[in-house]
């Protein structure tokens, strides 16, 4: 994963500046169709997919009442786990972006909406909406890339620190919901400064954060397990309330790491990008920082449609249902300018994204250097690199770019 200025052969080397424009306008035109023809099917199929959320989770916890039972804790908790999954996902992540405030319902409005997540709406609408749609994959800009917690492009400088990559990101998903209110409120770095100097606006966000997280735990921890106290089943309703809980943020991290995690997708250098971003540079972008999940309505439902990601970062206000439609055009606009659709199924694209964070947490070129024959002198490499200091470290770096530019060379010349 290295940014595309930095690359060898970059894959919009052969655009020019008025294939991109074109580009632009030619997505313009697919989201004003879309735009234009809205209406009362996409809204019957949001108060449906509502509609049955709530009544999943109503049946699911009044099954949790009698938890004392296995098969009743077994259905109760694998039916609470996907209303919560429709909640945050197709529900709660798309109310919140804005795409169904035309139907004008109070109810199920981007103004009103307020999710079952640990993130306020308020926050997580800033650092989503506004920050990672607007800047996505630009590294040092974009803090869903890698959530301020993971080295995420070979360019970024290793550091011995990076060896706990795969484990401090199995944990952030494990507790998502928390990881994500935390990178809300950018709480690493405001917890750094003094407290005379943390904002008013920062200690306000943090207050509501934590009365949102006080709310939630009070439903799921205390009141459902109170409820199931006359039928003994106290403890495996807390029990599944947490497991499902789990459930959500082990799926919905995964969802998201596919989106712009998996090896092939495209970042970008800030420098490189312009102070006045043209709509055509921006929809490109987003094309090549994205990637989709392929599957059947199911997946795509219980992604929230996020399986559609490239179209999602396109056109994020659009109505979910109608990500499935757009995409052959999509698709058919890749090919024409020569652009790589990153699509797969889901074990893979989390396979890589996975293959991506353990590839990352150690020095570059070192994963693909290292076999069973060379271990124990690449684990001789890595005990070095990380207890000789930052003047060995650079010379390893040294030394991998000019092994990298003279393979580039040698490829150049086998081509000609």
């Amino acid at each position: 994963m290295t940014t595309i200025t930095q690359k060898a052969d970059n894959p919009i080397a052969h655009l020019t500046p008025e294939d991109i424009e074109q580009i632009g306008a030619e997505l313009d035109a697919i989201r004003q169709e879309v735009l234009d023809t809205r209406g009362e099917r996409d809204a019957k199929y949001i108060r449906r997919v509502v509609d049955t959320q709530r009544k999943l989770e109503l049946g699911s916890r009044a099954v949790l009442l009698f938890s004392a039972f296995p098969p009743a804790w077994l259905l109760g908790t694998a039916g609470l786990s996907v209303a919560k999954i429709l909640e945050n996902m197709e529900i709660g992540h798309n109310v919140m972006h804005g795409q169904w405030d035309w139907m004008r319902d109070p109810k199920i409005h981007s103004t009103t909406w307020e999710w079952d997540n640990a993130s306020t709406a308020e926050g997580w609408k800033h650092s989503h909406n506004q920050v990672h749609h607007t800047y996505t994959n630009i590294v040092g800009k974009d803090n869903d890339l890698g959530y301020g917690i993971m080295r995420v492009d070979e360019e970024q400088r290793w550091a011995p620190m990076h060896l706990g990559q795969p484990v401090w990101a199995f944990i952030n998903a494990c507790f998502f919901e928390y990881g994500i209110a935390a990178y809300d409120l950018e709480l690493g770095k405001n917890l750094r400064l003094p407290k005379e100097k943390r904002s008013e606006d920062f200690k306000r966000r943090a207050k509501d954060t934590l009365r949102k997280i006080r709310k939630q735990a009070t439903k799921d921890y205390v009141v459902h397990p109170a409820l199931s106290i006359p039928t003994g089943s106290f403890v495996p309703t807390l029990a599944a309330n947490f497991v499902a809980n789990l459930v959500r943020n082990l799926w919905s991290n995964s969802v998201i790491m596919c989106g712009h995690f998996p090896e092939g997708v495209e970042t970008f250098e800030r420098a490189a990008i312009p102070e006045k971003e043209t709509r055509g540079e921006w929809y490109l972008r987003q094309m090549l920082g994205s990637a989709n999940i392929s599957g059947s309505k199911a997946m795509h439902l219980m992604t929230g449609n996020l399986s559609h990601q490239i179209e999602h970062h396109l056109f994020p206000d659009l109505p979910s249902n109608r990500y499935a439609e757009v995409a052959p055009k999509v698709k058919a606009l890749f090919d024409k300018y020569g652009l790589n659709y990153h699509t797969a199924p889901l074990p893979q694209q989390v396979a890589s994204a996975w293959h991506k964070v353990f590839r990352l947490s150690l020095p570059n070129g070192w994963l693909a250097e290292t076999n069973m024959r060379n271990l124990p002198r690449q684990l001789g490499v890595l005990k070095k690199l990380t207890t000789g200091g930052p003047k060995v470290r650079r010379a390893y770096d040294a030394a991998q770019r000019r092994a990298a530019r003279q393979r580039r060379e040698a490829e150049a010349a086998a081509a000609a």
